[in-house]
């Protein structure tokens, strides 16, 4: 077994022992220089971090304490580091359009170049054991045995823990309007995270390391006559790390200087995303200007929803869940559920999997009573069965205000006051909800809650990747076609008043609703992506095909899109079925990470590419 980080940098202090310290330097090297490069967006200035930190390491490595884990203490270190040269080297304008060469020059996925400028904020807001867990799992590729035993607890705890800091991560990153599923978020940071060093850097950190940290006189002149072999790039390299602890101020200086040339490059770059983003805000102010309807509103027939069979799955459109050919999906027993609980302590997210996996009304029932204030829980006690009216109206409030940016409370909200005889309060609710640009429903969040439960319960990893999305429920999607259908005849009843303003007005609201679903995120299920597009036809059917709509088309020229993309997702959804009968388990594995992470389309064309075009 090798030697663990704080027994090889004892023997540093110790010893003096250099290939020590160069055993350090090579095994978290890539960590350094990585979260370097993220935050001052110059390899040049990472590798200057990046020496730095080890210096540091160099000189405080006597003072560490016993249980210092080195991965946390250098992350930390390199993060201040980088805080330090970007306040001086940079203002926050040239730190974006550094970030935008550095993503033309790497050329990485889409999701990547959103979420590296974030990622070293996002890590600073986790907790030091979280952010520990994390940076061994993803950025340095520990398994979970190694991430339990560093940390002093189990594999299954550190798991958990895991588990828990990603989702952190993923409510970051969703609060800045960059919406992506926890397993997407794994799979991005693991593959970028840590990035390729330059050459000769390792050689380079542990001689100025060893420069600064050593204290007898022979090491010293053994290291400078290994600094005249040096290549001219390390002895660069070398020269300005002695600069740095020489004398910050000609150091400062010269960066001064080779920054205000860079920033002169940049201004037209600068002036292009100062125009973007105010033909943006104009477009976003367009849209907070259009008519609204009238109110008091006219009398309207109201729609009512059709009457179901009380165990009908309304996830039978999908085609995943032809997969079982007309089986029920398994549900898991409630003993089955009780260790999952009690490893995330009762949480509201285990309790509301543990009753979609079981139907036990009993555990919503404690998720209702123990955590009212969390927009999940309000959601599903909102769509609870034997719910009043009354009560359906209390947690649509509590929504509300747990998840006041969620324009999807304000539209489930809307329909309860359509279906009570309230269309003034709908209309209200209407005009909120177009004022948001944050729509959630949460299937996403729910598939991978439901996900964890089934593999605590000893299902297999395709087994549970498949079944949460094969059983979920989506009654939301029932209630926002009934709601289009309810605008369209509000609109019928503003056209028989004569007060046509109001009637587009209310039309425009559908169709809005529709392009909320229609555009769907990655991880949404593509029956999602239909119902959008069955409500903004439903709407746009009413408006004169003739009107002008979107960029620089008609209503017609947007319906005859609707009609093609509808025909293709169906055609694709036939396809991808036909072939599912051949996929394995890894393949279903696959199949569902990719959905995840880039979209059942892109997941089911993935599938025809490997198999084949039926």
């Amino acid at each position: 077994m090798s030697d663990t980080d704080l027994e090889i940098l004892r023997r540093y202090t110790r010893q003096q022992a250099e290939d020590a310290f160069a055993e350090l330097v090579r095994r978290h090297l890539g960590l350094v220089y990585s979260a370097a490069l993220r935050q001052v967006r110059s390899p040049q200035l990472a590798e200057e971090v990046t020496q730095s930190a080890f210096v540091d390491l160099a000189r405080n490595a006597p003072g560490l304490k016993p249980d210092t884990i080195l991965t946390a203490w250098l992350y930390q270190v390199t993060r201040r580091t980088a805080i330090d040269v970007v306040r001086r080297e940079a203002s926050r304008q040239l730190r974006e359009q550094v970030a935008t060469e550095l993503n033309a020059m790497n050329a990485t996925p889409a999701d990547w170049t959103h979420i590296e400028p974030l990622l070293d904020e996002a890590m600073h807001a986790l907790d030091d054991t979280d952010r520990t867990a994390v940076l061994l799992r993803y950025f340095e590729n520990k398994s979970l045995r190694e991430v339990g035993e560093t940390l002093g607890t189990s594999e299954n705890a550190a798991q958990k823990r895991l588990g828990r800091a990603v989702e952190r991560l993923r409510e970051f990153f969703a609060k800045r309007g960059l919406t992506v599923g926890a397993s997407g978020l794994v799979v991005v940071i693991s593959a970028n995270a840590v990035q390729a060093v330059p050459v000769g850097l390792a050689v380079a950190v542990s001689t100025a390391a060893a420069l600064a940290g050593t204290t007898i006189a022979a090491t010293a002149t053994a290291i400078a006559t290994k600094a005249v072999a040096m290549t001219t790039l390390q002895k660069t390299i070398v020269t300005a790390t002695v600069a740095i602890l020489a004398g910050a101020g000609i150091y400062e200086a010269r960066q001064a200087s080779r920054l205000r040339n860079e920033n002169e490059k940049l201004i037209v770059e600068r002036e292009q995303l100062a125009r973007e983003r105010d033909d943006t805000v104009k477009q976003l102010a367009v849209l907070a200007a259009k008519p609204t309807p009238r109110l008091s509103a006219p009398r309207m027939r109201v729609i009512a929803p059709p009457i179901a069979n009380a165990t009908e799955d309304s996830t039978s459109t999908n085609p995943i869940a032809q997969l079982l050919r007309g089986s029920p999906a398994p549900k898991l027993t409630v003993g089955q559920v009780v260790p999952y609980l009690n490893e995330n302590r009762r949480s509201a997210a285990s309790l509301l999997a543990a009753f979609r996996s079981t139907g036990d009304p009993a555990l919503l029932d404690e998720a209702m009573q123990k955590f009212p204030d969390d927009p999940q829980v309000a959601f599903e006690a909102a769509f609870k069965k034997d719910a009043t009216p009354e009560e359906q109206r209390q947690w649509l409030n509590a929504l509300k205000q747990s998840a006041p940016h969620n324009a999807l409370a304000d539209y489930l909200s809307a329909a309860h006051f359509f279906k009570t005889g309230q269309p003034d309060q709908a209309v209200q609710e209407l005009i909120a909800a177009s004022g948001k640009s944050q729509f959630q429903d949460y299937t996403l969040e729910r598939v991978q809650d439901d996900e964890e439960a089934y593999r605590a319960a000893g299902y297999s990893v395709a087994e549970a990747k498949t079944i949460p999305s094969m059983q979920l429920l989506l009654p939301q999607l029932a209630q926002m076609k009934e709601l289009s259908q309810n605008l369209t005849e509000l609109a019928k009843s503003y056209r028989q008043a004569g007060d046509e303003s109001s009637a587009q007005a209310v039309l425009q609201m559908a169709a809005n609703l529709g392009q909320r679903y229609s555009y769907v995120s990655p991880g949404e299920p593509e029956i999602s992506q239909l119902v959008g597009i069955a409500i903004e036809r439903i709407a746009l059917k009413e408006i004169d095909p003739n009107s002008a709509y979107g960029a620089g088309g008609t209503v017609k020229d947007r319906l005859d899109q609707l009609a093609q993309q509808n025909t293709g997702l169906w055609q694709l959804a036939k396809q991808t079925e036909a072939l599912m009968p051949k996929m394995t388990d890894q393949d279903w594995i696959s199949y569902k990470d990719r959905w995840r992470n880039f979209g059942e389309e892109a997941a089911g064309r993935w599938l025809i590419n490997k198999y084949g075009q039926k």
